[in-house]
């Protein structure tokens, strides 16, 4: 089973191609994906890699980690599984008052 990598402080211009290039010096690179802002469309400037053995993503660990690429140190480091953001929707703040308890709404 493979290990799944977290990349960050990447420069915004690396792309997913670029990343896989790099970590397949370090063995078979099942994915390579970078994040991208959903509004902006541009990069966040972290990715993820996943390698297709355990020992070649503590390779890559060893090899990457706090490298130069693109101008910047990179982080690279073992995937953390997503936490969760709460579900059941809801929360959000006020309902439009101020503590005066009027409405701060203009019409």
């Amino acid at each position: 089973m493979g290990k799944k990598l977290y990349v960050g402080n990447l420069s915004y211009n690396v792309t997913a191609s670029e990343l896989q290039t790099l970590f397949s010096q370090f063995g078979n690179v099942q994915s390579a994906e970078i994040v991208m802002d959903r509004e902006t469309g541009r990069s966040k400037g972290f990715g993820f890699v996943e390698m297709g053995q355990d020992s070649e993503a503590a390779a890559a660990i060893t090899g990457l980690n706090l490298q130069e690429h693109g101008g910047r140190h990179i982080t690279v480091n073992e995937a953390r599984p997503r936490e969760s953001r709460g579900g059941g929707g809801g929360g959000g703040g006020g309902g439009g008052r101020d503590r005066r308890g009027g409405d701060r709404r203009r019409y």
